[in-house]
């Protein structure tokens, strides 16, 4: 019999893409969200931002990247997230991490 192979069904965990504000906990990074909505009544746009805790098995993100998380089950009191992938990473400024020019 010929086998049948069902599609890739689509994910239902919700995703959410943010800029990477902490990253100083072990295996946790924190990222701000900011979604923008029309107000109801006067229909200007606001911006409101949102911190996630979200778990990085790797330690891969640093702060400023731009990183999309998944939905997970809760793995402690605040972390239901989970960093799915890095879409930006943050540009170094020259002088921070570079080693200091000998004279």
């Amino acid at each position: 019999m010929a086998e049948t192979t069902t599609p890739q069904q689509p994910s239902r965990r919700s995703t959410k893409i943010g800029r990477v504000v902490s990253s100083k906990m072990a295996k946790t990074i924190v990222v701000q969200v900011i979604m923008k909505k029309a107000h109801p009544l006067y229909r200007r746009v606001v911006a409101k931002s949102k911190k996630f805790y979200a778990h990085d098995e790797k330690g891969e993100a640093h702060v400023g990247d731009t990183v999309e998380i998944e939905e997970t089950r809760p793995m402690s009191r605040l972390k239901r997230w989970k960093l799915k992938s890095i879409v930006q990473r943050a540009k170094l400024v020259a002088g921070e991490d570079a080693e200091p020019k000998a004279s």
